[in-house]
């Protein structure tokens, strides 16, 4: 029996979210409500993302339309559904501005979806948006609503261990991998082998940190080795710190809650190979202090965005109180720093660069769309790392989630790829207090 046809009523949040969702629906309709362009109106312009996504959005209907109503359904293309945008006054039975509350954009978003069920009885109508207390509301009033599924990861892949545990191995081949180095990996994985991907390989008592060369189809033994005075505490750092430094990886991703030392090792990492490089490049995204444009924070441009960084700069010092202020180690930071050659900055201040021969770590990573991690990655040029680190579980941006945001979405759909590496860090090192807080709190 063939499915019921849907209206899908997209919100800002969506088309902002991914600004090809209108296409992303099948062979089912899609509907703007016309305070949805009052809403991308005002995100037009700037160089944000969601400044592009409005803009695109915007375009896009402009296109589709040419000289047809758009208050009248248009046809998406071939296998598509159709699209219009919705103008009507709320529905008889229920008014979610009279309910909720006057002049609130959200509510006339629900009305429209309202309108459209009452009008189209042969189809399914579902709101379609990030914002959760709006899809509560909608509930509230009889409306379907969902969120906008399209790049979401499944559970099962985010749960994943980047590393692999394998018993039995034999010992006359374990000891060949302690003696030269690495050895040609003839079946010893159990096929569990994928490019890049480490392995604790043990026989009894026995056991040995490994990695997989892809390229050569061998096994390489992974040692502890320190970078800029930072030494792996435990095995998946002594991995994190391998993949950092390994020089046919290009794109990285340390994933791992607060204290367990994505940052630290990835700067140490590209410290330790600052010589490699022209450039080294921290970035995180700035995050406004609940939900508020960091413009309303007091002071200059440097002083608004100080706070964002600090937890940047605060990793520099560790690493630089590593030594004394008379070895060469610490003068060298300190020269990379007056020189520009290593800089703290946020996201949105390198967004349009094209980097070449650049060490590219972008922080917080978690708190990106989909979007915005190609977007990055499309800017490498020749001779450039990028390394992504965050917690997929420490959202702080109120449309995202750990299914959707760019950090997953990179893990997932660059899995099993050459140039590229997943480390998922677990134990935390920060302090026995903060690994408390971590486990029970």
């Amino acid at each position: 029996m063939a499915k019921k046809k849907k209206i899908f009523v997209l919100d800002t949040s969506v088309l902002l979210h991914d600004h090809q969702a209108i296409t992303n629906f099948e062979k089912h309709d899609v509907a703007i409500p016309i305070t949805v362009l009052e809403e991308l109106d005002k995100f037009k312009i700037g160089n944000d993302t969601k400044n592009f996504s409005a803009r695109e959005v915007i375009r896009f209907m402009d296109r589709l339309s040419n000289e047809k109503s758009l208050q009248d359904w248009i046809p998406l293309g071939r296998g598509k559904g159709k699209f219009m945008v919705v103008f009507a006054n709320a529905p008889d039975r229920f008014n979610a501005e009279s309910i909720y509350a006057q002049g609130k954009n959200d509510h006339k978003i629900i009305n429209a979806a309202l309108f459209l069920k009452e009008k189209y009885t042969s189809q399914i109508v579902a709101l379609v948006t990030k914002d959760i207390n709006l899809r509560i509301k909608a509930k509230a009033l009889g409306l379907l609503a969902e969120d906008y599924e399209t790049g979401k990861v499944s559970e099962k892949n985010l749960d994943e261990s980047s590393s692999k545990t394998v018993e039995h191995i034999d010992s006359n081949a374990l000891q060949t991998l302690f003696q030269k180095g690495k050895i040609e990996e003839n079946g010893m994985l159990n096929g569990l082998k994928s490019p890049n991907a480490y392995f604790i390989l043990k026989n009894g008592r026995s056991s040995s940190l490994a990695f997989y060369d892809c390229m050569n189809d061998e096994i390489h033994r992974v040692e502890k080795t320190y970078a800029y005075g930072i030494k792996p505490k435990n095995a998946e750092q002594t991995f994190a710190l391998h993949t950092l430094m390994h020089d046919n990886i290009k794109l990285t991703v340390l994933q791992g809650v607060a204290g367990t030392g994505k940052t630290l090792l990835a700067l140490a990492a590209a410290l330790e190979q600052h010589k490699k490089y022209q450039q080294i490049i921290l970035a995180r995204p700035l995050v406004p202090l609940s939900n508020r444009d960091i413009g309303f924070l007091p002071g200059n441009a440097n002083d608004k965005i100080s706070p964002y960084m600090e937890p940047l700069w605060d990793n520099l010092k560790f690493i630089k109180s590593q030594f004394n202020a008379g070895e060469k180690k610490y003068k060298a930071i300190e020269q990379m720093q007056l020189e520009g050659k290593i800089i703290i900055t946020p996201l949105a201040f390198i967004r349009g660069r094209s980097l070449s021969h650049t060490l590219f770590i972008i922080d917080e990573a978690q708190n990106l769309t989909p979007h915005e991690v190609k977007t990055i990655i499309t800017r490498a040029g020749e001779g450039t790392k990028i390394i992504f680190t965050g917690d997929i579980h420490q959202i702080d941006t109120p449309y995202l989630d750990e299914h959707s945001n760019g950090l997953a979405y990179l893990i997932d759909r660059l899995k099993g790829q050459q140039l590229f590496s997943h480390i998922k860090l677990e134990k935390g090192e920060r302090s026995e207090l903060a690994n408390l807080a971590n486990e029970l709190l």
